[in-house]
Parts: C-alpha cells; sequence; structure tokens
C-alpha cells in the first residue's frame, strides 16, 4: 500500500482584494468629509475708513495689581477706589452728557474684571469704550 503525502498548503495572501477595499474606503471619506460644516459663529465687524478725532472726556485706567486710576479732561489719572469709580463716573457724564469714557486696562488684567466693569457701565447708561492704546502701570504711579 502505498502512502501519499499530503498537500502543503501555501501561506501566501492576495493584498489585491484589500487594496480594492482601502481604495474605496478612500473616496468614501472624501466625499462624506466635504458635507461637514464647522460650527463656528460668523462675526461681522465694522468696516470704516476714517479714525474719529473725538478725544475721550473721561479716562478710567486699570494696572496689573487691579488699581483704579481716573482722570476727566486734561487732568493726570488720580488713584480711585473701585466703590467710588462709578460715582466719579457719573458725576462727569453729568458734566458733558455727549462725552463718552475710555477704559485703558493693563494687558495682564483678566478680561472678565474688564467685561465686569463695561457691563456695569452698560447698565448705568454710560457710554463707555476699551481703549486699544497700551498703558504702562509705572507711568500712573508719578
Amino acid at each position: 500500500m502505498s502512502l501519499r503525502k499530503q498537500h502543503e498548503m501555501t501561506t501566501a495572501f492576495s493584498l489585491a482584494s484589500m487594496s480594492d477595499v482601502i481604495f474605496l474606503l478612500l473616496i468614501f471619506f472624501m466625499v462624506t468629509s466635504t458635507f461637514v460644516f464647522p460650527t463656528a459663529l460668523e462675526v461681522n465687524l465694522p468696516q470704516s475708513g476714517q479714525q474719529t478725532a473725538i478725544k475721550p472726556g473721561t479716562r478710567v485706567y486699570i494696572d496689573k495689581e487691579l488699581n483704579f486710576f481716573a482722570s476727566y479732561g486734561n487732568q493726570e489719572p488720580q488713584p480711585i477706589e473701585s466703590d467710588a469709580l462709578f460715582n466719579f463716573l457719573l458725576l462727569t457724564q453729568e458734566q458733558e452728557p455727549g462725552s463718552f469714557i475710555a477704559l485703558y486696562a493693563d494687558e495682564e488684567v483678566p478680561y472678565g474684571k474688564v467685561v465686569e466693569i463695561l457691563d456695569k457701565a452698560a447698565k448705568a447708561n454710560l457710554k463707555m469704550v476699551l481703549a486699544t492704546k497700551p498703558v504702562r502701570s509705572d507711568n500712573l504711579r508719578k
């Protein structure tokens, strides 16, 4: 009786079908990715070609230690307590009703504090704007 050898199976794997599947998945994800829209807020900023020549009547400064300074007209900034700040601002608005108040804050002042002051001014019907000119704290302590 003759014994037959068993046939050995080859362990090769065909990658042709795998590349087809990867190619189809690539096309699928490329097509579906165009349907994803970002969920960002659209902000329309006002545009202007001119700068205003109106100077603020009152200026409020906040240094990095959260100390307040205020000045009216051409006066030098004077230290003022945060409790007395809005009484001072209301008095200056009564003297010059059409003027606005500029708020200068050191770059290290937390945004929350700046927003809090702007919010209080808005509730008191004061025209307050956030100034963009950098202010050095050591200039206020003369």
